[in-house]
Formats: C-alpha cells, structure tokens, sequence
C-alpha cells in the first residue's frame, strides 16, 4: 500500500476512483456527510471541487493504493484566517470496505498528523460520528474526545446522530539547520 499527497491535478486525475471510493463509503454505512444512495456523478463531482481547495493551498488530501485504485483517503483542512493558523482540521478519513480492519486508517491518520506537525500545526479537531468505529481508531491513536453534539448529522440513512468531537496537540518539528 502507496500513501500518495495529491496535488490538484493528481486529486482531479483521479477523481473517477475516489468517486468510487466516496460512493462505498457511505454505502458502508459511514457519516461522511452525504446521503444514501449516493450518486456516482454527485461524487465525482464533490471530488472534482475538491482540486480548487488543494491548489488554493486550504486543503491537503491523501490516497493510499494498492497500485490498482485508491482504498483510502485523509484530508487536512487548512482555516483561512490569521488567528488559525497553527490548527487544522482532519476531514474525510474514508477506508473502503475492502480494506477495513488491516491498519489503514491508522496509516492515513498518522500521515495527515505528521505532515500536520512539520506544517507547524500544533492543533488538531475533527468529528466523527459517535459510536462508530472511527471512535476506537482516534481513541487509539491518543486523541481527546471533549464530548457529543446531539442529532449533529443525518447518517447516510437520513437518522440524525450524535457527532463526537476531538483534538489532538502535536508537538512541533524541531527546526532543520
């Protein structure tokens, strides 16, 4: 397994498979904020948007591929302001079924977490549907959860769910001489 950064052109080149990718999410049953079924072309196109994002420099996104297709993906969202720069925020950590339960969610989080530290981000959130298995994965990996917002997001089925929410302080990179 390949853990590639995607620039915009690399993301939009391989928009048809994380189309793929995105659609077996949540048809897996995964709150990653979309609705069942999911449209293949509504996807693509999510996806396709996504390229503006990482060649403004506001999104960072990776694919990990078994040299055939992308099983897996990890963004780290970049805020816009001043007073924000030293946090990020992991979006759409995504796992296809396929490839559940051998570690690849563990790799594509500490991917995005140390490119995270050596971008000089000290801060990290994100959110994630409470209960579900990405619960265990961050808690594994010495993430905070802080609590739950009631009914936060309808899960792919259209039930609202709670959403826990998370941080995680890196500790910066040590300067390079």
């Amino acid at each position: 397994m390949t853990v590639t950064r995607l620039d915009a052109r690399g993301l939009h080149a391989r928009a048809e498979q994380l189309a793929d990718l995105l659609v077996d999410t949540v048809e897996g049953g995964a709150s990653v904020g979309f609705l069942a079924p999911l449209d293949r072309a509504e996807a693509l196109a999510w996806w396709k948007e996504r390229a503006a994002l990482v060649a403004a420099g506001w999104l960072a996104v990776w694919a990990a591929d078994d040299g055939v297709r992308p099983l897996g993906t990890i963004g780290l969202a970049h805020p816009d302001k001043p007073n924000s720069r030293h946090r990020g925020e992991l979006v759409k950590l995504m796992v296809h079924r396929d490839a559940r339960g051998r570690g690849l969610g563990r790799t594509l989080l500490a991917t995005a977490e140390e490119a995270a530290r050596t971008s000089g981000i000290t801060l990290l959130h994100l959110d994630t549907e409470t209960g579900s298995p990405a619960e265990r994965l961050y808690d594994a990996a010495g993430w905070t959860r802080i609590g739950a917002i009631p009914d936060y997001a309808a899960a792919p089925d259209g039930a609202l769910r709670p959403t826990s929410i998370y941080f995680k302080r890196l500790i910066p990179a040590a300067p390079t001489r």
